[in-house]
């Protein structure tokens, strides 16, 4: 069996670094807000390069607790991509604000800066771009955008860490952004984790103090929050991962790149790398019209295989009624075609070859 992502050969590499991390942890008996999670904070944020970090419950919350740290509310529009993750969309809804979604780069899949241009309203407050798959926006025109229009720009991270624009970091671009830590992820947890990062010192405030009950001073509630804390365990996983977050990029860079290479002659659209900046690849995801065909072949050999995203934001159900007449059509037409075959750092090249061997395996049988 090849899965998708070998998390088990992962920890083999870093297995006695953390189990001493979490055993000093559990010795310690600092489990909330300790140490290794203000040392993972100060870590991501050099990292990034960015002013700020701030480790909250999962990807999700990130998004939602940037949004609320901005001031998007009720009824702000906040215009974003429809062929992502839900969380997204549910981060926007959840402060009561309303996702406008627009159409997609038909070789990237990333959010249109043009269809941004063109969905802008009086209501419109706050830009959301997804930094899909791993690779990058173009932030330039985006960000440009948002200034002419006076719109709060919050990067959805949550598939981007490590990916860079001209060496600067996605998350560094706009007013917040969010990342998340699933165990999937090119930086991933050994359960859920996310952050927010950003420049501000006011921003970093509110979201500490959301995060946190509302509180800045134990039982001193100055609003409603959350109780959207890192766990400290995780951070010992995550600060373990950290040292070694541009090694597995480049090795997902590698793999993707022999995929690629190892492809180049089947009739179907292996993953295009604009120049914008450095895709990291936490998927590897074509475009084939005969992507069942292929996915069953995988499936048969037990190779990992899955489409992200079958169904647009804009048709699922909870959006359906509010979307009523809203066509996508190149999202709509990538969502038919995609699907991802494995990829990680520890995937091996006889393994790559194997895969691909099953795939060509069903053109020739056409």
């Amino acid at each position: 069996m090849i899965p998708m992502v070998n998390l088990k050969a992962q920890y083999a590499e870093i297995k006695d670094e953390v189990e001493q991390g979490l055993a000093e942890t559990i010795e310690n008996c600092s489990f909330i807000l300790g140490p290794n999670v203000q040392a993972f904070e100060q870590e991501t944020a050099a990292y990034l390069g960015v002013k700020h970090a701030i480790g909250v419950a999962s990807g999700t919350d990130a998004l939602h607790l940037a949004l609320l740290a901005e001031g998007i509310g009720q009824g702000d529009e906040v215009i974003t991509t429809a062929f992502t993750f839900i969380a997204t969309a549910e981060a926007i809804k959840y402060v009561g604000a309303i996702p406008v979604f627009v159409d997609i780069d038909p070789k990237t899949f990333n959010i249109s800066p043009e269809a941004i241009e063109k969905a802008i309203t009086t209501k419109t407050k706050a830009v959301m771009p997804v930094h899909l798959f791993g690779q990058p926006a173009d932030m330039d025109k985006i960000a440009q955008i948002c200034q002419a229009h006076n719109l709060k720009l919050i990067e959805d991270c949550c598939q981007s860490f490590g990916a860079s624009i001209n060496g600067k970091q996605t998350g560094a671009f706009g007013n917040a952004a969010g990342f998340s830590f699933f165990p999937s992820k090119n930086l991933g947890a050994f359960g859920d984790g996310g952050l927010v990062v950003t420049d501000s010192d006011e921003t970093a405030a509110k979201i500490r103090q959301l995060r946190n009950h509302g509180s800045d001073v134990r039982y001193y509630h100055d609003v409603i929050g959350y109780n959207s804390r890192l766990d400290e365990m995780q951070a010992v996983i995550l600060r373990a991962k950290l040292k070694r977050i541009d090694q597995y990029n480049q090795a997902r860079r590698r793999v993707a790149q022999l995929y690629s290479g190892l492809m180049a002659d089947l009739p179907l659209a292996t993953p295009f790398e604009d120049g914008l900046g450095v895709h990291v690849y936490h998927q590897y995801t074509l475009l084939s019209e005969r992507r069942d065909e292929i996915l069953k072949a995988l499936q048969a050999e037990h190779i990992g295989c899955a489409v992200y995203y079958p169904v647009p934001l804009h048709q699922q159900n909870v959006f359906k009624q509010e979307c009523a007449g809203l066509s996508l059509s190149v999202t709509e037409s990538v969502a038919a075609r995609c699907f991802s075959l494995p990829i990680c750092p520890f995937l091996s090249d006889d393994d790559t070859r194997k895969i691909v061997a099953v795939i060509r395996g069903v053109f020739a049988s056409s």
